[in-house]
């Protein structure tokens, strides 16, 4: 599948805790019922999740191949508690997702 259809798979798995697909600065996103956005999904084709620094789970996908943190002017400045995963990593992305939906915010 594509990441787009990954992507909106991942959504569809988590609908009924209340998640939603929209839009953040253009690009598709996960967001949780209070409308805060906690993935999103890139240019790339990689998914970031906002997994908060210091957490297994943040470890966890900082281990994955290709991983990284976020770092969206691309300048070196990093958004610590978002994590980038690339597509090759999609079987991924929903626990990630569901892990970044019970994370307090």
């Amino acid at each position: 599948m594509s990441a787009e259809e990954d992507f909106k798979q991942v959504g569809a798995e988590l609908a009924d805790l209340g998640v939603r697909i929209s839009t953040m600065m253009g690009r598709p996103a996960l967001k949780d019922q209070a409308g805060k956005v906690f993935a999103s999904l890139q240019r790339d084709g990689a998914m970031v999740f906002r997994l908060v620094r210091d957490t297994p789970e943040h470890t966890t996908a900082l281990q994955l191949a290709g991983a990284s943190l976020f770092d969206p002017s691309g300048q070196g400045r990093a958004i610590k508690d978002w994590v980038v995963v690339p597509h090759s990593s999609a079987e991924k992305w929903t626990d990630l997702a569901e892990a970044a939906l019970s994370r307090p915010r």
